[in-house]
């Protein structure tokens, strides 16, 4: 069964999470939790992680934090990946869940079309102001090429959709792929190769 790893890029605001769950495991990050139940949530910066377990959310779902309260039920984040961001770390805890193949969406790694802020939640507490300068996102790189290195059997593919940023360091990871985002489109409406 495929996995799908959502990063909170605008390229995937298309993406129906719902069709995603019949399709396979949803893993996501932050403030995700406020519209979707996910198989596995992540969120390493406090703001949002309070928000969570504040809300909840990790009594009846699988949650990872640093520094997980012990009475919400959130779980700590896997130690090898302590200080990675959250997306990187969704990615790991989906690779340490078996899945062979895994789909990552909203991945931009970069501005949006503008030069700006490129996150879904822009705006909303705990994020970024909408036309806030974009994020640095050179760490998440480095974190994801780490984690696909330490994963070499399981299949990682970067979709891209119209923000998403050309990453050439990827290119040196053998299990790192990327597909356009209309051939994912393509392959989950006909749940063809998932």
């Amino acid at each position: 069964m495929a996995a799908f790893v959502l990063g909170n890029g605008i390229s995937r605001r298309p993406i129906d999470i719902d069709l995603l769950k019949t399709r396979g495991d949803v893993y996501a990050c932050n403030a995700v939790y406020r519209t979707h139940t996910v198989t596995a949530l992540v969120a390493t910066d406090r703001g949002i992680a309070n928000e969570i377990q504040a809300s909840g959310y990790p009594a009846n779902n699988r949650f990872y934090t640093r520094r997980p309260d012990p009475h919400t039920g959130a779980q700590r984040v896997p130690q090898e990946y302590f200080g990675f961001s959250s997306g990187p770390i969704a990615l790991a805890i989906a690779c340490a869940d078996g899945h062979d193949r895994i789909y990552l969406l909203g991945f931009d790694l970069g501005p949006d079309e503008q030069g700006r802020f490129n996150n879904l939640f822009a705006g909303s507490e705990h994020y970024k102001t909408v036309g806030s300068g974009a994020t640095y996102t050179g760490n998440w790189i480095k974190q994801i090429m780490r984690i696909a290195k330490d994963h070499p059997s399981h299949e990682i593919v970067r979709v891209h959709g119209s923000t998403t940023a050309e990453i050439k360091d990827f290119e040196q990871v053998p299990n790192l792929q990327k597909l356009d985002f209309a051939d994912f489109v393509a392959r989950i409406n006909s749940q063809k190769d998932l």
